[in-house]
């Protein structure tokens, strides 16, 4: 992919600032006439009352060199969809997942690492901000654990689960990436500033909103999905009934990723929405490192070596992978509404597998639908 020029650059980062993540409309005008044009639209304001709505309180607001140059004098960078860097796989989902809000416009980076790297081995994890003892010391060991294992943490930086999957993660010597609520050059929460410019320094700090946006209640909800997209799966160490982290985990499940959750005393209202979440059968326990790499391995390419009793055949899908791939048609291609029907598998998860299986070699999307590869 040849590198994008500056006008799209700045194109995205005034977009990014215009107008409050996630903007459907607007990101359906980008898609139809490419991001330049769509800014050119928005500032003159010859654009239809849905993107009007989305836009029209901030499209006099200039600053995308400012922003461009502020997020760059603190080592950080607009990353873009037109960039090698842009998690393109983890945004598969995310994009096709209505009910989980759409792909990102630009996302605000801090950090050493290439972000499309860092989230091709990753797990989130999230919980509860009133953490007990227990979820703390459970969420820094799985983090440390996972770190050394090679697989970034991703989580929000919050006090409680987050901080402590943060610090468990660097204190391995491994990568985490914290996707922010506000302004990437904005350390928020005040007490994790200290945190915060470690992650900056030795992980990533990812943010859909431009410099200087600060934090607020309904921002915090849009970034969970992210969180969500970011990992390969979400742990859910603590949460309350009406944690946020429930709403990470409900995004989760829209995007067809495997959704895992630590089992608490049952006298601890920090692990009711956890209990809630395996009563419900929405959910898998883990109580180990292990368990977190086999619940989310990955065919080809597993986060870790999966048990040889756990190992396909054919040395390749397994599990879910492997109900959905048997279901593909061998000669003519068909619909994934069919294959969730054959395999058992429900549908919004099989729409998440069949693109895996299509990278993977597996599988293929015919004009009639998908068809299986043969393994040679």
């Amino acid at each position: 992919m040849s590198p994008p020029t500056d006008a799209v650059r700045l194109a995205r980062a005034y977009l990014s600032r215009v107008a409050e993540p996630f903007p459907a409309a607007l990101a359906a005008l980008v898609a139809q006439v490419g991001p330049v044009e769509a800014a050119e639209l928005v500032r003159a304001g010859e654009v239809s009352p849905s993107v009007a709505s989305q836009t029209s309180a901030r499209r006099a607001e200039e600053r995308a060199h400012e922003d461009v140059e502020r997020i760059a004098k603190i080592g950080g960078r607009l990353v873009i969809p037109e960039d090698d860097e842009w998690p393109r796989w983890p945004f598969v989902a995310l994009a096709n997942a209505r009910r989980a809000g759409g792909e990102p416009l630009a996302l605000w980076v801090r950090g050493p690492h290439d972000l499309a790297a860092a989230a091709d081995k990753a797990v989130a994890i999230v919980g509860s901000r009133a953490a007990s003892g227990y979820g703390e010391h459970v969420a820094a060991e799985f983090a440390y654990g996972l770190a050394q294992a090679g697989v970034t943490v991703v989580s929000g930086a919050a006090y409680g689960i987050d901080g402590a999957a943060h610090r468990g993660a660097l204190g391995a010597g491994g990568l985490t990436v914290a996707v922010l609520a506000c302004g990437a050059d904005f350390a928020y929460p005040a007490g994790h500033q200290g945190l915060l410019g470690k992650i900056a320094r030795e992980g990533l700090i990812v943010s859909e909103y431009a410099p200087g946006v600060m934090p607020a209640r309904h921002r915090f909800l849009t970034r969970n999905r992210l969180i969500a997209a970011l990992g390969g799966g979400t742990v859910v160490v603590e949460a309350g009934r009406r944690s946020g982290a429930k709403n990470t985990a409900a995004i989760t499940l829209a995007l067809g990723r495997q959704l895992m959750v630590v089992p608490g005393p049952v006298t601890s209202a920090s692990s009711v929405g956890c209990h809630e979440l395996l009563r419900d059968g929405q959910a898998v326990s883990v109580s180990s490192v292990a368990e977190i790499v086999e619940s989310v391995g990955r065919f080809g390419d597993d986060l870790a070596t999966e048990p040889a009793e756990k190992e396909s055949e054919l040395g390749a899908p397994h599990g879910e992978a492997m109900r959905v791939y048997e279901a593909l048609g061998k000669r003519c291609g068909v619909s994934d509404e069919v294959v969730s029907v054959e395999s058992g598998v429900p549908l919004e998860r099989v729409r998440a597998l069949l693109p895996e299986l299509e990278l993977a070699g597996l599988a293929l999307q015919a004009d009639e639908g998908w068809q299986k590869l043969e393994v040679r």
